[in-house]
């Protein structure tokens, strides 16, 4: 009997107390992903965790001090109502997003910023894009630009810089050589259409602009030649005025190239480029004066406008912390009636220290000269701008 009580009391034990023990072993934890570090790309580039995609972060901090025009007047400075500065500050964000694929490297691109000038606010979007291989969809600098400046260019361009929304499909032959095809969103390449002194604007979209570009880079520097066709299509009042046909085919040809060279501190590069439009004259300069144009009508038709262009620039680093850049553009526009003629030129020059690495403070100094034809009754001005910056880049 004893015994049979004793082995109850051992059942019972037992089944009292199995399960608590058995919650209480240790559990395995789960595996931590920890980032790790991706140098497929390059530097700071990182896995997404749970991923094959690296990406990349960055930011940039820029402010500045603009003086407005106070060239010849009429000028920013000699109505009361006009702002004589400006001052305008930015924060950047960069996110550069990378897998590899049977296809090649497959990346989306986002730069995107918010800016205040004066009491005004806005949000942009510079570049937003995906790539597959040599395939580029999305928006991003037009592939016909080639020298965008060295500059700040913070207030006039004597060259063409645009972002456009656009497909390109780019192929590398080695060696450095590469071609390209692209159809780009025309709005931004839109210059006004004369007609009786005064000017309109373009009508609706209807066709994109077509850009061809061949293209090198070498370790002496890279070269391009690029072409353009742009439609010129006028809006309905200038159909309605001329009873005439409205649209025309503009277009643009170009070339350009920017060799490196040593014998300073931090050496140094200079660029030359030109370019001839013919209906197209946003492919010459994105600092035109207000005068441009794509065309005129001139009475009995449409004679689109041409424009030569020459630009470039140097940069020079003259210590491992101190860059001089100096560049400027001469322009010249024949329009369908020498009323719309004019030329333009123009020098920027500034100072840029770099103290610690990714921090820039430097002057900057503009001059633009614009002479009219006589028969367009406008006088012959001159303009200054001067801009102060310090920029954080990381």
């Amino acid at each position: 009997m004893s015994r049979l009580v004793a082995l109850g009391l051992l059942a019972g034990i037992a089944s009292a107390t199995g399960p608590a023990n058995a919650a209480d072993l240790p559990v395995a934890p789960e595996p931590i992903d920890y980032v790790r570090i991706c140098d497929a790309y390059g530097s700071r580039f990182y896995y997404i965790p749970g991923t094959e995609t690296c990406l990349r972060v960055r930011g940039r901090v820029r402010t500045e001090f603009r003086v407005r025009n106070f060239g010849e007047a009429e000028n920013s400075w000699g109505n009361r109502d006009s702002d004589g500065y400006q001052w305008r500050s930015r924060g950047y964000l960069y996110l550069d997003a990378r897998t590899q694929t049977e296809f090649g490297t497959l990346r989306g691109f986002i730069e995107m910023y918010m800016q205040q000038t004066n009491e005004s606010a806005g949000y942009s979007i510079d570049n937003a894009y995906i790539q597959w291989g040599g395939l580029l969809a999305g928006l991003t600098n037009s592939n016909f630009d080639f020298f965008t400046g060295y500059s700040f260019n913070a207030q006039v361009e004597s060259y063409s810089d645009q972002s456009l929304n656009q497909v390109a499909y780019t192929y590398a032959f080695g060696n450095g050589f590469n071609a390209t095809i692209a159809l780009e969103d025309r709005s931004d390449r839109e210059a006004s259409i004369g007609l009786n002194g005064g000017t309109l604007g373009y009508g609706g979209t209807r066709v994109p602009d077509a850009i061809g570009v061949l293209g090198v880079s070498q370790g002496w520097g890279e070269a391009q030649i690029m072409g353009a066709l742009h439609q010129v299509y006028p809006n309905s009042v200038y159909n309605g005025t001329t009873g005439g046909s409205e649209d025309e085919l503009g277009w643009a040809v170009g070339a350009g190239v920017e060799i490196e060279f040593g014998g300073f501190a931090n050496g140094g590069s200079i660029a030359l480029q030109g370019v001839y439009t013919d209906g197209a004259s946003a492919y010459g300069s994105t600092g035109w004066d207000s005068r441009i144009t794509d065309a005129v009508w001139n009475g009995n038709s449409t004679e689109t406008t041409k424009t030569w262009n020459v630009f470039g620039g140097v940069s020079l680093g003259l210590t491992e912390t101190v860059e001089l850049n100096v560049e400027g553009g001469y322009h010249n526009v024949d329009a369908g009636t020498s009323a719309y003629d004019f030329t333009q030129w123009s020098v920027t020059s500034n100072l840029v220290w770099e103290p610690v690495s990714g921090l820039i403070i430097g002057p900057e100094l503009q001059y633009r000269d614009i002479d009219y034809s006589a028969a367009s009754g406008l006088n012959d001005t001159y303009q200054l701008y001067g801009t102060f910056r310090m920029q954080r880049s990381f």
